[in-house]
C-alpha cells in the first residue's frame, strides 16, 4: 500500500509540474497584451485651403510689333532695360516709305498746279458766259453762242471739281505714306521693362500680312498669378477670399493676396500662359472627357522688390478658413459619425482605461481638425491599439 501511494504521489507531482510548465509556456509564447499608443492634445493653428498650381505673369504688358516692312537698322534697347513711354525703341530702314512720300508730294504739287490753271479757265468761262448773257439781253448775240459759253463754264467747273477730288485723294495717300514712314521709328507705348527681344539688327521685317513682334514691354511692379483650379475644388474658391503662394526658388517666403477674378469657362487649349504670356481670346468649351477640367483663377500681388519674374511657377493656397491657437486633434485618430456635420467619436485614455467621447470638429485640413467640443488640452487621445505576445521575459506575474 505504501509503495502504491508513493507511485501515485509521484504521478500527481509530475502532473502538477507539467501543468506549471505548460502555463509558463502559454504565458510566455501565447498570451497577448494590448499596447496603446496615445498623443497628448494641445493647441495649434489650423487652415483649410484649396491647393493649385499657377504661373506668375505681368499684370500689364504690351507686345511691340512693326507696321512697316524693311530692315532693322538699329535697336535702342536690350532685354532688362527700363524704358519710359515715348522712348525710341527701334529704327527701320525708311527708304521705301520715304520714296512713296516723295512721289505723293510730287503728285500733290502737280495736281495743285493743274488746279490753278483750271481755276483760271473757270474764271474765263464765267466772264464769257456773263458777257453772252448781257449781249443776249440786248439782242446782239446768237442763242447758240450763249449756249456754248454756258457749256464751257460747266466744263470748267467740272474740271476744277475733278482736280479738287484728286488733290483730296492725293493728300490722303500722302497721309497714309507719311504714317508708314513714321512707323519706321517705333516708340514705347508704355513705361516698363523690356522682358523679351525677338528681333536683331539687320533682320528684315515683312508686315504685309501680319504684324511681326519685335519685343515685349511689361510693368513688373504688379504681377498676376494665373492659377488652374480643378472642377472638384472650384466651387470652394470665391472672389475676395485670401490666397497665398510660394515659388520654387523661395519656398520659405509667402506672397499674400486676394482672389480678383474667376474666369467663367476653362481656357482654350490652344492658348496658355506659357505660350502667350497670359491666356487671351475667347474661352473654349471644356476639355474632352477623361481629362481633368481646370478653371482659371486670377489674383494680383505687388512686386516691390522685383523678386517675382514672368513665367515663374507658383504653389497656390486658397484659404477657405483659418483658426488660430485652438485645440487640434489628428483626424486619423477619430472615427467619423457624420463628417459633413463635423461629428466624430474618439477614444481617450483615462487612468489606464479607454473611454469613448463624442467630438465635434470645425475647421480642418487633410490631417488635423479644430476641436469644438469633446476633447481638452492635455487629454491623451488614443491613436492606435496593437496586440502582441509576451516574450523575452517582458511580462508580470
Amino acid at each position: 500500500m505504501i509503495s502504491l501511494f508513493k507511485r501515485r504521489s509521484k504521478t500527481a507531482l509530475f502532473l502538477i509540474v507539467l501543468l506549471l510548465v505548460a502555463w509558463s509556456a502559454w504565458a510566455v509564447f501565447v498570451r497577448t497584451v494590448e499596447r496603446v499608443t496615445t498623443v497628448t492634445i494641445a493647441r495649434g493653428d489650423i487652415e483649410s485651403s484649396v491647393t493649385a498650381l499657377g504661373t506668375v505673369q505681368p499684370h500689364s504688358y504690351v507686345d511691340v510689333g512693326s507696321q512697316a516692312s524693311g530692315e532693322i537698322r538699329h535697336l535702342h534697347v536690350q532685354p532688362g532695360d527700363l524704358v519710359q513711354r515715348g522712348s525710341l525703341l527701334v529704327e527701320i530702314d525708311p527708304s521705301v516709305q520715304q520714296a512713296k512720300v516723295d512721289v505723293d508730294q510730287s503728285t500733290l504739287a502737280s495736281l495743285r498746279a493743274q488746279r490753278v490753271g483750271a481755276e483760271a479757265q473757270r474764271v474765263l468761262a464765267q466772264q464769257q458766259y456773263d458777257r453772252q448773257r448781257r449781249m443776249a439781253a440786248e439782242g446782239s448775240t446768237r442763242e447758240e453762242d450763249l449756249q456754248t459759253a454756258q457749256a464751257a463754264l460747266v466744263a470748267a467747273r467740272a474740271t476744277l471739281d475733278n482736280l479738287s477730288a484728286q488733290i483730296a485723294g492725293s493728300q490722303s495717300n500722302l497721309k497714309g505714306d507719311e504714317a508708314q514712314l513714321g512707323y519706321t521709328r517705333i516708340y514705347a507705348p508704355m513705361s516698363g521693362t523690356v522682358v523679351t527681344l525677338d528681333a536683331r539688327e539687320g533682320q528684315t521685317l515683312n508686315a504685309t500680312y501680319q504684324t511681326p513682334n519685335i519685343l515685349r514691354i511689361a510693368d513688373l511692379s504688379t504681377m498676376t498669378v494665373w492659377t488652374q483650379v480643378s472642377e472638384a475644388d472650384i466651387l470652394r474658391v470665391k472672389p475676395g477670399m485670401p490666397v497665398y503662394f510660394t515659388t520654387l526658388g523661395s519656398t520659405d517666403r509667402r506672397w499674400n493676396a486676394t482672389v480678383r477674378q474667376i474666369l467663367p469657362a476653362p481656357p482654350n487649349p490652344a492658348t496658355s500662359p506659357e505660350s502667350s504670356g497670359q491666356p487671351t481670346g475667347t474661352q473654349a468649351n471644356a476639355p474632352t472627357s477623361g481629362k481633368v477640367v481646370l478653371y482659371t483663377v486670377l489674383f494680383d500681388v505687388a512686386n516691390t522688390d522685383a523678386q517675382l519674374k514672368p513665367q515663374m511657377s507658383a504653389q497656390v493656397f486658397f484659404v477657405a478658413a483659418r483658426a488660430r491657437h485652438v485645440i487640434v486633434a489628428p483626424l486619423t485618430a477619430l472615427t467619423a459619425v457624420n463628417a459633413t456635420a463635423g461629428r466624430y467619436t474618439a477614444r481617450v485614455e483615462v487612468d489606464g482605461r479607454m473611454r469613448t467621447r463624442d467630438v465635434r470638429i470645425g475647421v480642418h485640413d487633410r490631417l488635423s481638425g479644430e476641436v469644438l467640443s469633446g476633447l481638452n488640452v492635455g487629454d491623451r487621445l488614443v491613436t492606435g491599439v496593437t496586440h502582441s505576445h509576451l516574450a523575452d521575459g517582458r511580462f508580470t506575474w
